[in-house]
């Protein structure tokens, strides 16, 4: 196995943020307790008989093995003007939920309101991937937010959509 150097890894993140791409949150009730990571390796359109869709998530993630727990994870697709709940969600230190707006399926999915896209969906597989994981989730239900657009992350920034 060739191992990448410092120089080499930052050259990579730099190529790989030249990517533009939505974020999404993956939620769930766990122990009463709403968990939540942030993503920006969601995919959709993997399958659609059955409704597929991915995303890659971090081996060192604390909040993956709680999560995946769950019956079913709610995943919304952040819409502009999210960046702070964005950067909530993802903090290791302060209270992910505080303050923010949510809804809970009666399955423990947790959605995250005004999100441009909610699913309700169940794990399928986790496959390893270096030091990620990919995760495939069968879409169980969908809700779409028409009157916003997506958040979008690129160039390790947020950015909006132009018309």
């Amino acid at each position: 196995m060739t191992r990448t150097t410092v120089d080499e890894t930052a050259a990579i993140k730099a190529a790989f943020a030249r990517f533009p791409s939505g974020v999404a949150a993956f939620s769930a009730m766990v122990d009463f307790t709403p968990e939540a990571l942030v993503a920006s390796s969601f995919t959709v359109g993997v399958s659609l008989e059955p409704p597929l869709v991915m995303f890659a998530v971090q081996n060192s993630s604390t909040t993956w093995p709680r999560l995946r727990q769950a019956a079913r994870l709610g995943v919304s697709v952040l819409a502009e003007g999210q960046e702070a709940a964005c950067l909530q969600l993802s903090s290791k230190t302060r209270d992910r939920f505080d303050g923010l707006a949510h809804s809970v399926t009666d399955s423990g999915a947790v959605l995250i309101d005004g999100a441009v896209l909610g699913f309700e969906c169940e794990v399928v597989s986790e496959t390893p991937a270096g030091d990620h994981a990919i995760v495939v989730l069968e879409v169980k239900s969908t809700n779409v937010n028409h009157d916003s657009e997506p958040l979008i992350y690129h160039g390790a920034s947020f950015r909006q959509l132009a018309a």
